[in-house]
């Protein structure tokens, strides 16, 4: 019987640890009626994360309503001050150039896109925004856009 625990115990871990795909921070925000303003800002805040020099990922969830091939997004961080430490501009692919197929994982005609960004947040970022560069008022199909930081 005692041998029957240990195994239990060691399976228990073995499957907790598997599961665990090594994020310290996932959120996503919503987008009202499924449009991104061109003044919507997407405030991520990091004050209880600690982040060091980890590899991120931007995230957009979106339907077969969004028109374009990619997405510009502006990325600003702040530090605890508000102090701006970055501001780039990402290009995000959502679609296959040639083929012309949604990129990412999707269920219907709902996809979502993860692309690794080409900086990493270090301590001093407290908050990142992420605003829709697209020189257009309203993106129709996003749903929502998110930020995840890996181990």
């Amino acid at each position: 019987m005692n041998k029957v625990k240990h195994c239990l115990l060691v399976v228990l871990i073995l499957v907790s640890v598997a599961c665990t795909d090594g994020r310290i921070y996932e959120d996503f925000q919503s987008l009202p009626n499924q449009n991104w303003g061109v003044t919507d800002s997407l405030i991520f805040d990091f004050q209880d994360v600690e982040l060091i020099n980890t590899p991120n990922l931007v995230a957009m969830k979106f339907n077969e309503e969004y028109a374009f091939s990619n997405c510009y997004l502006r990325i600003i961080s702040k530090d605890s001050a508000g102090v701006i430490l970055d501001n780039k501009l990402v290009n995000m692919v959502l679609f296959d150039p040639k083929s012309g197929e949604p990129l990412g994982e999707g269920f219907g005609n709902s996809y979502t896109r993860y692309d690794t960004l080409p900086f990493l947040f270090d301590q001093q970022t407290k908050s990142v925004t992420l605003l829709q560069y697209m020189r257009q008022d309203l993106l129709p199909g996003v749903e929502a856009v998110g930020i995840k930081i890996l181990k």
